[in-house]
């Protein structure tokens, strides 16, 4: 009598846990599909895997900056951001923010694609020297926005428009890291 009332219960339990599972998998499914239908539309000759990097970087947002970080869980520096979220998914990119300038192809800032590198000076825009990184995020018409970890009012990770008169005085080059 035992056996059967406990092989029952284990029963009930393996259905229970297999209706659980299901609902969990359709709610997957269902942010799944949410994510890609929310995803910056690419270019065909970036790799899809480029919106999984993107979705990835964005799940980032809100991190706080730390100097000299590339860990998510104490914070980001720029490039500690940066570099983080390329090397999840294979890139080889460098780990400061001046040895992007040297990464990769040069672009023109027109001819911008979601998942370029995009670089500033440091806080002193008179100062032509590398000092901020992010990553292009969208480009929408002439609007342009990038992700990045920031020092100034956003204390972290955050999606910034180019034409904020801040970071247009700041740029520098835009590198396609894409090999």
């Amino acid at each position: 009598m035992k056996k059967s009332i406990i092989l029952s219960l284990f029963l009930s339990v393996s259905v229970f846990a297999a209706k659980a599972q299901n609902t969990v998998a359709v709610q997957y499914q269902e942010l799944l599909s949410k994510i890609i239908e929310t995803t910056p539309a690419l270019p065909a000759d970036k790799p899809k895997s480029m919106n999984l990097v993107m979705e990835y970087a964005k799940t980032m947002i809100g991190i706080p900056y730390r100097y000299a970080s590339s860990n998510p869980k104490r914070g980001f520096d720029c490039s500690g951001f940066v570099s983080y979220v390329f090397q999840k998914f294979g890139f080889n990119v460098p780990r400061s923010s001046r040895e992007f300038a040297a990464k990769g192809e040069a672009k023109k800032l027109e001819d911008a694609q979601v998942g370029d590198v995009i670089l500033f000076t440091g806080s002193n825009s008179r100062v032509r020297r590398v000092g901020h990184v992010g990553i292009v995020y969208a480009v929408e018409g002439d609007e342009i926005k990038f992700i990045h970890s920031s020092s100034g009012h956003a204390k972290g990770v955050t999606v910034t428009s180019l034409n904020d008169g801040f970071y247009k005085k700041r740029f520098m080059k835009l590198v396609s890291i894409l090999e």
